[in-house]
Protein backbone atom coordinates (compact mmCIF):
# COMPACT_ATOMS: atom_id res chain seq x y z
CA UNK A 1 0.00 0.00 0.00
CA UNK A 2 1.28 3.33 -0.76
CA UNK A 3 -0.17 7.03 -1.08
CA UNK A 4 -1.56 6.08 -4.57
CA UNK A 5 -3.96 3.36 -2.85
CA UNK A 6 -7.50 4.42 -4.33
CA UNK A 7 -8.66 4.20 -0.47
CA UNK A 8 -6.29 6.17 0.76
CA UNK A 9 -6.86 8.89 -2.44
CA UNK A 10 -10.60 8.89 -1.18
CA UNK A 11 -10.47 8.93 2.53
CA UNK A 12 -7.96 12.15 1.91
CA UNK A 13 -9.57 13.95 -0.52
CA UNK A 14 -12.45 13.47 1.56
CA UNK A 15 -11.32 14.50 4.82
CA UNK A 16 -9.87 17.74 2.85
CA UNK A 17 -13.56 18.46 1.31
CA UNK A 18 -14.41 18.44 4.93
CA UNK A 19 -12.27 20.58 6.49
CA UNK A 20 -13.27 23.07 4.14
CA UNK A 21 -16.66 22.37 4.72
CA UNK A 22 -16.51 23.45 8.09
CA UNK A 23 -13.84 26.02 7.77
CA UNK A 24 -17.09 27.39 5.18
CA UNK A 25 -19.55 26.64 8.28
CA UNK A 26 -17.12 28.22 10.79
CA UNK A 27 -16.75 31.61 9.07
CA UNK A 28 -20.72 31.54 8.33
CA UNK A 29 -21.50 30.97 11.89
CA UNK A 30 -22.77 27.50 11.64
CA UNK A 31 -19.71 25.98 13.81
CA UNK A 32 -22.14 23.11 15.22
CA UNK A 33 -22.69 21.84 11.47
CA UNK A 34 -20.52 19.07 11.50
CA UNK A 35 -19.64 17.81 7.57
CA UNK A 36 -21.52 14.25 8.60
CA UNK A 37 -24.46 15.97 9.06
CA UNK A 38 -24.89 16.41 5.41
CA UNK A 39 -25.64 12.53 5.11
CA UNK A 40 -28.87 13.62 6.81
CA UNK A 41 -29.85 17.07 6.10
CA UNK A 42 -29.25 16.82 2.18
CA UNK A 43 -32.03 13.69 2.00
CA UNK A 44 -34.30 16.34 3.83
CA UNK A 45 -33.59 18.78 2.67
CA UNK A 46 -34.92 16.74 -0.80
CA UNK A 47 -37.92 15.50 1.36
CA UNK A 48 -38.63 16.30 4.96
CA UNK A 49 -39.96 13.95 7.07
CA UNK A 50 -38.76 10.64 6.58
CA UNK A 51 -39.23 7.93 8.34
CA UNK A 52 -35.92 6.70 9.73
CA UNK A 53 -35.37 3.71 8.16
CA UNK A 54 -36.16 5.44 4.86
CA UNK A 55 -33.86 8.14 5.91
CA UNK A 56 -30.63 5.52 6.40
CA UNK A 57 -31.42 3.92 3.19
CA UNK A 58 -31.21 7.39 1.67
CA UNK A 59 -27.98 8.28 3.82
CA UNK A 60 -26.71 4.27 3.27
CA UNK A 61 -26.29 4.27 7.01
CA UNK A 62 -27.01 1.50 9.51
CA UNK A 63 -29.66 1.78 11.50
CA UNK A 64 -27.96 2.33 14.40
CA UNK A 65 -25.57 4.95 13.11
CA UNK A 66 -28.86 7.06 12.10
CA UNK A 67 -30.05 6.62 15.30
CA UNK A 68 -26.49 8.30 16.52
CA UNK A 69 -26.67 10.74 13.86
CA UNK A 70 -29.98 11.85 14.34
CA UNK A 71 -29.60 12.11 18.17
CA UNK A 72 -26.77 14.82 17.08
CA UNK A 73 -28.93 16.75 14.97
CA UNK A 74 -31.57 17.08 17.86
CA UNK A 75 -28.91 17.94 20.16
CA UNK A 76 -27.70 20.62 17.95
CA UNK A 77 -31.60 21.56 17.21
CA UNK A 78 -31.33 20.71 13.23
CA UNK A 79 -33.74 17.94 13.28
CA UNK A 80 -36.50 16.56 15.46
CA UNK A 81 -38.77 13.62 15.76
CA UNK A 82 -42.16 13.76 15.27
CA UNK A 83 -44.63 10.47 15.54
CA UNK A 84 -46.02 9.18 12.02
CA UNK A 85 -49.74 9.89 11.59
CA UNK A 86 -49.61 6.36 9.03
CA UNK A 87 -48.43 4.65 11.86
CA UNK A 88 -47.94 5.23 15.68
CA UNK A 89 -44.39 2.73 16.38
CA UNK A 90 -42.67 4.94 13.83
CA UNK A 91 -41.51 8.26 13.79
CA UNK A 92 -40.58 10.88 11.30
CA UNK A 93 -37.48 12.82 11.02
CA UNK A 94 -38.46 16.75 10.66
CA UNK A 95 -36.00 19.66 9.54
CA UNK A 96 -36.46 22.33 11.99
CA UNK A 97 -36.42 25.92 11.52
CA UNK A 98 -32.75 26.44 12.29
CA UNK A 99 -31.79 23.50 9.79
CA UNK A 100 -33.89 25.76 6.90
CA UNK A 101 -32.12 29.08 7.98
CA UNK A 102 -29.35 26.50 7.25
CA UNK A 103 -29.93 25.08 3.92
CA UNK A 104 -28.89 28.13 1.63
CA UNK A 105 -25.82 28.02 3.72
CA UNK A 106 -25.01 24.57 2.77
CA UNK A 107 -26.14 25.36 -0.94
CA UNK A 108 -23.93 28.14 -1.01
CA UNK A 109 -20.88 26.54 0.13
CA UNK A 110 -21.35 23.46 -1.75
CA UNK A 111 -21.58 25.24 -4.80
CA UNK A 112 -18.33 27.13 -3.72
CA UNK A 113 -16.26 23.92 -3.17
CA UNK A 114 -18.15 22.21 -6.89
CA UNK A 115 -16.90 25.88 -8.33
CA UNK A 116 -13.27 24.65 -7.05
CA UNK A 117 -13.22 21.44 -8.00
CA UNK A 118 -14.51 22.09 -11.75
CA UNK A 119 -11.67 24.81 -11.55
CA UNK A 120 -8.85 22.86 -10.64
CA UNK A 121 -9.88 19.50 -12.66
CA UNK A 122 -12.00 20.76 -15.40
CA UNK A 123 -15.61 20.53 -16.47
CA UNK A 124 -15.26 17.20 -18.34
CA UNK A 125 -12.61 15.10 -15.38
CA UNK A 126 -14.98 16.67 -12.76
CA UNK A 127 -18.09 14.71 -14.44
CA UNK A 128 -16.17 11.41 -14.27
CA UNK A 129 -15.25 11.47 -11.60
CA UNK A 130 -18.88 12.50 -10.19
CA UNK A 131 -19.59 9.76 -12.74
CA UNK A 132 -16.91 7.22 -11.61
CA UNK A 133 -18.20 7.52 -8.07
CA UNK A 134 -22.23 6.87 -8.32
CA UNK A 135 -21.06 4.03 -9.98
CA UNK A 136 -18.70 3.03 -7.19
CA UNK A 137 -21.44 3.60 -4.38
CA UNK A 138 -24.03 1.89 -6.62
CA UNK A 139 -21.95 -1.68 -6.46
Amino acid sequence: MDRDDLGFLLAKATQHWNERLHERFRAAGWSEVRASYGSILLPLFEEDGLRMGALARRARLSKQTMTTMVRLLERDGLVRREPDPEDGRAFRIVLTEKARRFEPVAERTLAELGALAQAQLGERRLASVKQGLKEWIET
